[in-house]
């Protein structure tokens, strides 16, 4: 009698569908960028002069936010795994309230730049700026929502599909935060 061979996917947290999800929204980010960094190529000069009316501290912040509710989002996991209901939901509360933090600071900087005069259609900059933080924007507040809902379910494998999203939502800020606000 032989044992079936473990499969890599019996070795991957949470669900197979939310890594479905994760990948295709990776790709869709990834895609987003390519676009960004090409079209800059055609106007360095104006996709420097419409950065530097970003909230570049603004975005700093945000970022050890989001940095420290996937930290608070991995410590829930491990309650999860301990039994500890009440700390693990009180960990993705408090990861919650972090990205509800970032969508303020987030809604400040438009507000700013609305006030301005510069919208999507005032450069190609603040096109991609828009189009990709305000999708960002809506997979933080999925992923606060998503925070919630496992964390009434207080389940291991609930808590590792919403933490490995919630990480998804961590790792395209960092990767969007220097391409958009920095270099």
């Amino acid at each position: 009698m032989t044992t079936p061979q473990a499969s890599v996917l019996d070795d991957l947290p949470g669900d197979l569908m939310m890594w479905v999800l994760i990948l295709s929204e990776l790709a869709v980010f990834g895609a987003g960028l390519m676009g960004f960094l090409a079209v800059r190529l055609t106007d360095p000069a104006g996709f420097a002069e419409a950065q530097t009316h970003l909230h570049r501290t603004g975005a700093g912040i945000n970022t050890l936010v989001l940095v420290t509710s996937g930290w608070l989002a991995a410590l829930a996991l491990e309650a999860a795994r301990a039994g500890r209901r009440t700390r693990l939901r009180a960990l993705l509360a408090g990861a919650a309230l972090l990205g509800g933090v970032f969508l303020f600071l987030k809604a400040q900087e438009y507000a700013d730049l609305w006030a301005a005069g510069l919208s999507f259609d005032s450069h190609a900059f603040y096109t991609f700026h828009m189009l990709l933080t305000g999708f960002h924007a809506a997979h933080v507040l999925a992923g606060i929502v998503l925070l919630g809902l496992v964390g009434a379910l207080a389940t291991p494998r609930a808590v590792e599909a919403g933490a490995a999203f919630w990480h998804m939502v961590d790792l395209v800020w960092v990767l969007l935060f220097p391409v958009v606000y920095l270099i």
